[in-house]
């Protein structure tokens, strides 16, 4: 756990955290269904109030937060700037190939979603990362 969590703090440059808050319009949030009591649904409604236009992707394809949902990544109708990650650590790796594959610009694993290996295959095809990090308290703190 303790190369895990180092790997992590690869992926929390402020000044990374600030630029994806501050300037991304986009965000795909995967995992967001129409639950209102997980966390995703949150984080993707506290971006929403901030300005953000959101994209749930669960395979439901649910409409959320007054969005319609997608399936998969592969069907979002743009390019996005942000992928959250709301998915479990073992499946945040295909995720993140995902949404490499749809031309995101950053992907973002929120606390506890940790996954180095893709992170790193992330960053070295040209993403942003943000990883082990909660929206919502760096939004706090980005000033």
């Amino acid at each position: 756990m303790a190369d895990a969590v180092t790997g992590a703090a690869e992926f929390a440059d402020r000044d990374v955290i600030r630029r994806l808050l501050n300037d991304s319009k986009t965000w795909a949030f995967v995992g967001l269904g129409d639950n209102p009591e997980r966390e995703v649904h949150n984080q993707a409604r506290l971006l929403q109030q901030r300005g953000k236009r959101i994209f749930p992707v669960h395979p439901s394809g649910d409409t959320v937060l007054g969005e319609p949902g997608h399936a998969s990544l592969a069907d979002l109708p743009e390019r996005v700037d942000v992928v959250g990650v709301y998915r479990r650590s073992e499946h945040a790796g295909a995720v993140v190939d995902e949404a490499i594959a749809a031309g995101a610009k950053a992907v973002w694993l929120p606390l506890d979603v940790i996954d180095v290996a893709a992170a790193r295959r992330a960053r070295d095809a040209g993403l942003d990362v943000v990883m082990d990090r909660c929206p919502a308290v760096e939004w706090a703190l980005r000033r």
